[in-house]
């Protein structure tokens, strides 16, 4: 099996190297307006922002930030397919404007604004970054009424672009990329809670993650392998550091990436060098985990009903029996300057 992976340096406002519905799955964390880092990216893109975040005009800001979202909304509506699913990981605001501090709820704008575009909600994640620190609060501290709660967690939202997707009965591509029964029960319950990373560039931490929204790997993983199937292609339009590539490669995808900093790109080398090894990683662990819940299934006089075709663990229920991993053997950049793909050749995991 081999899979391909483009990143494109531009503007995802348009999208030129995408068709009309050719995209399977979007999962993305764009800017989230209103928070300071991401200030100068957006009035870059519409000088009017920073004219708004200079009057102190936090209402006309948080709009014109959201029509700059809005421009790639339209974008993404276009590319991804009828029955795809878009996962947006997207953090709502904290933020003093005009001398008052403020929540600004970038989830229900994003939601708002993919909705009049077409696409239908569908039940979302938290995803909650524990923290360690001791004052969980912002404000006053011990004195009410004027402290407020810590924000330890993120919004995915979900979207479907018009009913569910339809397949061959016995799709070999689709029963292949089941997950485990366990697994469904932990990855669509609506909390998860993962730790943030100090994200890094280039694999040996030498450009750190200052102008970089990315997400933990296991992130855009776990939205890869629970909303689409071996041959789909996954889109970031927002890619930053390209954590949903790397992604894509170790789920045994495609996918296509766009961003405005060349130098993301230029770094994402040393992310391609780690996929191989973490592609083994990830795959051996989730494993591991099943071949545990079996045994303590089976201490429980539980033993699961079917047996899976290519592994020698049980499974709890008849879709799960064609379940396939496969390992990242090779990672291939095109030679040809003119070709911003990589290739990856994927192999049966064993097991």
């Amino acid at each position: 099996m081999q899979t391909e992976h483009r990143v494109v340096v531009g503007d995802a406002r348009e999208m030129a190297a995408l068709d009309d519905d050719s995209v399977d799955l979007v999962v993305t964390s764009p800017p989230y307006p209103l928070i300071e880092q991401w200030d100068d990216t957006f009035t870059g893109l519409d000088p009017a922002i920073g004219e708004a975040l200079d009057a102190d005009d936090g209402e006309r800001a948080f709009e014109a930030m959201h029509d700059v979202l809005d421009t790639v909304w339209a974008e993404v509506v276009r590319v991804l397919r009828q029955g795809g699913i878009a996962c947006v990981n997207v953090g709502d605001a904290t933020r003093s404007v005009d001398g008052e501090f403020r929540l600004w709820p970038n989830h229900a704008e994003v939601v708002r604004r993919l909705r009049e575009r077409g696409l239908s909600s569908l039940p979302g994640l938290l995803w909650r970054k524990p923290t360690n620190s001791p004052t969980k609060f912002m404000g006053s501290g011990t004195l009410p009424p004027n402290a407020y709660p810590t924000l330890e967690h993120e919004h995915v939202l979900l979207f479907r672009n018009g009913s569910t997707r339809r397949y061959p009965p016995g799709d070999d591509q689709r029963y292949e990329s089941a997950y485990f029964w366990e697994e469904r029960n932990e990855w669509f319950s609506d909390l998860w809670e993962i730790p943030g990373e100090d994200q890094r560039l280039g694999g040996d931490g030498s450009v750190a993650r200052e102008r970089s929204g990315a997400f933990p790997l296991e992130v855009p993983l776990r939205l890869i392998r629970m909303f689409s199937t071996y041959g789909d292609t996954v889109l970031d339009p927002f890619w930053g550091t390209g954590t949903t590539t790397a992604a894509a490669m170790v789920a045994a995808r495609d996918s296509v990436g766009y961003e405005l900093d060349e130098g993301f790109r230029a770094a994402f080398g040393g992310t391609v060098d780690e996929v191989p090894a973490l592609a083994d990683e990830r795959t051996a662990t989730r494993l591991a985990a099943h071949r545990e819940f079996v045994a303590q299934r089976r201490a429980a006089g539980d033993e699961p009903a079917y047996e899976a075709e290519y592994y020698d663990f049980p499974v709890v229920t008849k879709r799960e029996r064609q379940v396939r991993f496969y390992t990242v053997a090779d990672v291939c950049e095109r030679d040809d300057p003119t070709d911003d793909r990589y290739v990856v050749t994927h192999e049966p995991f064993e097991g």
